[in-house]
């Protein structure tokens, strides 16, 4: 083997490492925002914050996205948006993110991720419909 392809590797390697520690960050104009918690309380006045702020980990979690992000994201963002956002191409090869979204959902929540979906899924809605099942 070459010196340039075990450099390379190893940069690779750390490369890999350093985004499962960290994840990746959110997208523009996502990653622009100050802090939604407030329009999440607004939204869900009787849920707690611990609770919206257990969801918001989650979907950050499948979605390998940092999880000091979490409150950027909006109730009236669609999960969709979010998914291509971080996906802007279709030859671009995805994380499993839907799949992984689906398995924790359903093993938290006990909801089934494709009998609430729709193109226009928000994050509020899911989570509204994770309310129910609590």
């Amino acid at each position: 083997m070459s010196t340039y392809f075990i450099v390379f590797s190893l940069f690779l390697l750390v490369l890999v490492a350093w985004l499962v520690r960290d994840g990746v960050s959110l997208p523009k104009p996502f990653s622009s925002r100050s802090c939604q918690g407030k329009s999440w309380r607004n939204a869900f006045p009787l849920a707690e914050k611990q609770e919206i702020r257990s969801f918001l980990s989650l979907f950050v979690d499948a979605f390998a996205l940092r999880e000091s992000q979490k409150l950027k994201l909006h109730p009236n963002d669609s999960i969709l948006s979010i998914y291509r956002a971080l996906y802007p191409y279709k030859w671009m090869p995805d994380g499993l993110e839907f799949e992984e979204l689906a398995i924790s959902i359903e093993k938290v929540y006990r909801v089934k991720l494709i009998e609430v979906w729709q193109e226009s899924l928000t994050l509020g809605e899911l989570f509204a419909a994770v309310q129910v099942n609590r």
